[in-house]
């Protein structure tokens, strides 16, 4: 598997090796003897999985605050995502900043988010499925978010904010600026 810091280091991309023949091909998702290898400290407790139908389906940014606070491994089994991230983390030299990569089921592409960011995805393909790992359960009382179209982070996520298809709950998440301190 390689791994790839981005321009924000700790997330980071994963292209696993994929073995082919006449029947198609075979990859290992997940490793964990590859994460202890690169440093990356993280014991994955649940699985999630979403189906988008639209393409322009934009599902976040999302993160949970602490002590729920998850990293997440995203992957993309079906179509075709531009995925992001957020630092949210105060203390940090990358604080405000966003990195995003496209990540599709035929590259197989994957994209680590740690703890301290928040992450939302835009679809590309219709009938979009992604899948991604936590380390964290779900934690109702500790779900928060980023609107996406927060002017002080210019996401570009690829299509006018009136073609994005958003869940009534991520069409009213607060900018950045009015969190207060989320992660030190």
């Amino acid at each position: 598997m390689d791994i790839t810091p981005l321009v924000l280091p700790d997330v980071l991309l994963l292209k696993p090796k994929r073995f082919a023949d006449a029947r198609g091909w075979f990859e290992e998702t997940w490793n964990a003897a590859a994460f202890e290898r690169h440093n990356i400290d993280v014991t994955f407790v649940q699985d999630n999985q979403s189906l988008s139908r639209p393409v322009g389906t934009l599902r976040g940014l999302h993160f949970q605050r602490p002590p729920h606070a998850q990293a997440k491994l995203v992957r993309v089994a079906v179509g075709a995502v531009f995925d992001v991230a957020v630092d949210l983390r105060r203390s940090s030299p990358t604080y405000g900043q966003w990195v995003g990569a496209t990540l599709t089921a035929d590259g197989g592409e994957q994209l680590f988010v740690p703890r301290g960011f928040a992450h939302g995805f835009i679809t590309r393909t219709p009938n979009t499925i992604v899948c991604y790992k936590v380390d964290a359960p779900y934690a109702p009382d500790s779900d928060s978010g980023v609107i996406f179209n927060d002017p002080d982070l210019r996401i570009d996520w690829g299509l006018p904010d009136e073609d994005v298809v958003l869940s009534k709950k991520d069409a009213a998440l607060p900018r950045m600026s009015d969190l207060g301190a989320v992660f030190d």
